[in-house]
């Protein structure tokens, strides 16, 4: 056997390494934070004769010689499209194009591109035997703005599904069928997810249909425990092979871990009669091995009927109610060694995966600010925040002595508005990844819930302070609304109105807010 390639070294600072004995060979695999990869992914997956047969991301290139588009978005205004392709070869994502393109409206993720060449791409999922909540019963697509990362110092998004959100291809070209051998890895958001089911990548029936045991191999991320289940409450990494979720060779309980990166690697390998799941942090460190064996204890899993479609975010009968944030992830032809799975792992490590914010005390989407109320005399000590207890949004007296989680709860990271780019959506420094909203005008606060209107509902505009002091923040479905403070309770709510948050005294005063810099 030949020796595979050498992946060539980055000689610089902080760089990141894996070497492993391959059969005959050495791989191994560097890169540095900052600078695109001279190797992705696929080009460590190739070296180990396992090559990828579709890749997909939305943040990164996962060839060191791609240059291709990554994603499509379609704006609401008009119903364009643009291509969001590289700011180099093998490099980053070119967020500011879809700024730009989005600019004063929203935009979903319309197609996310295969960068293999095997033409996998994924788009729209098509109604299955679960309808979703589209026209037609077709699944809704993501929001474009809703998952911001950076990822090597540069801005990027990923793919925030929300409940009824998901793609497919029952059309592939190259995925493994029946009980032909494959691999594959996603980065996932570790602290988004649900016990819905199912948020899966991975291999799933062509059908659109529950086609019986063994008929699709897919990653899943999240706490569900109605099948397959692990150590603690969740979430866990387990493998999708339809009529179970699957963390290990018994039917329900395996002793594999919670996991709770912020950035997730997961990894799941299947051939006849092995399968394995690997996990770890995309930032730091190496891969864990969670289970690695022969096939579950149960009929029809041996051998395998793999059926070659591939999903994301929902499961394959097109089971529409879990939730989480994928960034990149790829599938492979033969089952990839450890130690390529290790090398691969290295390579995403050194990327630099953060959702560190880039400011303070501004509206400048990627800041964090905490908000002051205005009101004299009762509330000028108080800031908006997030009530632990029941997630509802209020006013209270925070300060630099208050505990960590109130601090916390009272800071907010600055987002584009979901429904319109030039205004703001704001989340809460206390559970990332959620949202302040409204619902029957309470403010509350968050994970998008799938819902038509939960875009609209999580944006404002802001303004000059009614009162002439600080900012006020305008509702973009109810524009004569803003954000007020009454009774200690936060609402949107108008100058004069039929609810008792519309009071006119002190209106002015109580929707006007100091943005102050962040107490968390």
């Amino acid at each position: 056997m030949t020796t595979p390639p050498l992946i060539r070294r980055v000689t610089r600072a902080l760089f990141a390494a894996a070497a492993a004995a391959l059969t005959g060979g050495l791989l191994t695999a560097t890169a540095t934070t900052s600078q695109a990869a001279t190797q992705g992914p696929c080009d460590i997956y190739a070296a180990g004769n396992t090559p990828c047969v579709a890749a997909h991301s939305t943040t990164r290139a996962l060839y060191g010689t791609y240059n291709g588009p990554l994603y499509q978005v379609s704006r609401a205004s008009d119903k364009a499209t643009k291509d969001i392709g590289l700011l180099s070869t093998g490099g980053y994502a070119d967020a500011a194009a879809q700024d730009s393109f989005c600019a004063g409206t929203s935009c979903v993720i319309s197609v996310i591109y295969d960068q293999s060449g095997k033409g996998n791409t994924l788009t729209r999922a098509l109604k299955g035997h679960w309808p979703g909540p589209a026209e037609g019963g077709n699944d809704n697509l993501a929001n474009a703005f809703e998952a911001p990362v950076t990822v090597a110092g540069h801005k990027a998004y990923g793919v925030y599904v929300a409940p009824g959100t998901g793609y497919r291809n029952n059309h592939t070209n190259g995925i493994a069928t029946g009980d032909q051998p494959e691999g594959m890895y996603a980065i996932f958001d570790g602290t988004h997810f649900n016990g819905g089911c199912c948020f899966d990548y991975g291999n799933a029936e062509t059908t659109g249909n529950d086609d019986g045991n063994g008929t699709m191999e897919a990653l899943y991320f999240g706490n569900s425990t109605g099948w397959g289940y692990g150590s603690g409450s969740g979430p866990w990494v387990m493998a999708d092979m339809e009529n179970g979720l699957f963390s290990g060779v018994n039917t329900r309980y395996n002793d594999i871990p919670s996991v709770s990166h912020r950035f997730l690697t997961a990894t799941l390998k299947g051939g006849p009669n092995q399968w394995a799941i690997r996990g770890g942090n995309a930032q730091a460190g190496g891969l864990s091995t969670y289970y690695s064996g022969v096939r579950p204890h149960a009929p029809g899993y041996n051998p395998m009927k793999k059926q070659g479609a591939i999903i994301l975010g929902i499961g394959g009968d097109n089971s529409v109610s879990g939730q989480g944030t994928f960034y990149e992830g790829v599938m492979t032809s033969g089952y990839p060694s450890d130690a390529t799975e290790n090398a691969v792992q290295a390579n995403i490590t050194a990327v630099g995966y953060s959702n560190v914010t880039t400011g303070n005390g501004t509206l400048t989407p990627g800041s964090r600010v905490s908000l002051k109320a205005t009101t004299s005399p009762c509330c000028t000590s108080h800031y908006l925040r997030r009530n632990a207890v029941d997630s509802t949004a209020g006013i209270s007296v925070v300060n630099s002595s208050s505990p960590a989680a109130d601090k916390a709860n009272a800071t907010w990271i600055v987002r584009a508005g979901l429904a319109n780019s030039s205004c703001l959506t704001f989340e809460t420094a206390g559970k990332p990844g959620q949202f302040l909203n409204h619902r029957n005008y309470q403010l509350s606060v968050g994970a998008d819930t799938g819902g038509a209107s939960f875009a609209q509902d999580a944006t404002f505009c802001a303004t000059a302070g009614n009162s002439g002091t600080g900012n006020s923040f305008k509702s973009v479905n109810f524009p004569t609304k803003y954000i007020r403070h009454y009774r200690y309770a936060a609402y949107i709510a108008s100058n004069g109105g039929s609810n008792a948050s519309d009071s006119t005294t002190s209106w002015a005063q109580d929707t006007s807010w100091l943005t102050a810099a962040p107490l968390s």
